[in-house]
């Protein structure tokens, strides 16, 4: 896996297979070739991306978790989504 983690707060902001490829610009990360998605908020200026992760929690989901490289830990500030 992969994850892109936002440099300001550490926060893990997406987790991808390594197969998929990222383009990062000054203005935003096209994921997928063909692109599947573009990430308009995160750019190669406020990212840093990290392939070959193994040891991603198995409840990871955006924003629960920093990643510092190598280890990660509980977004202290996380709450949990409201079920309707």
């Amino acid at each position: 896996m992969k994850t892109i983690v936002e440099v300001s707060t550490g926060l893990s902001k997406y987790l991808l297979a390594d197969n998929v490829t990222l383009t990062s610009t000054a203005d935003d990360i096209t994921v997928g070739e063909p692109a599947q998605f573009i990430i308009a908020d995160l750019n190669i200026g406020n990212v840093t991306v990290t392939d070959n992760v193994s040891n991603a929690p198995a409840d990871w989901t955006n924003d629960k978790y920093r990643f510092d490289g190598s280890s990660w830990t509980a977004n202290p500030n996380w709450v949990e989504p409201r079920e309707d």
